[in-house]
């Protein structure tokens, strides 16, 4: 077993804690579905977002999609001048046996174009609730 990274990225629609929820919720589940993750997995996440995003943090809905034992920490994204706005980002860190050229990162919404080469079909669409 290695420790691995997984990276990902997602937009909101506005500021506000239900978008935040609906879209961590999002990047959350299709990294769990496209890496076959389990909870045991699943070591700690680094979350940023950038400087527009202050209502709510992401690990907080981490939390109620059932991350309450694995470490969370939020951070704010570095503000450089022309970067994707309302983009939160996740690097996730877990234990598995899989190759580091299997491991399928995730960009959805409008971060889909922080790494086109990653995007499948569906992932440009902004989450349900936004």
């Amino acid at each position: 077993m290695s420790v691995l990274a997984l990276r990902g990225a997602i937009t909101i629609e506005s500021d506000q804690p239900h978008h935040i929820g609906a879209a961590v919720t999002r990047i959350l589940a299709t990294l769990y579905e496209r890496n076959s993750l389990q909870h045991d997995d699943v070591v700690s996440i680094l979350f940023s977002a950038t400087k527009d995003i202050r209502s709510a943090p992401p690990a907080a809905a981490a939390r109620v999609f059932g991350l309450v034992d694995v470490p969370l920490l939020c951070t704010q994204e570095m503000d450089v001048e022309g970067s994707l706005p309302l983009c939160i980002r996740l690097m996730l860190h877990i234990e598995t046996s899989t190759n580091r050229s299997d491991l399928r990162h995730v960009f959805l919404a409008g971060a889909t174009v922080l790494r086109p080469e990653l995007a499948e079909p569906g992932d440009e669409q902004l989450a349900a609730d936004s």
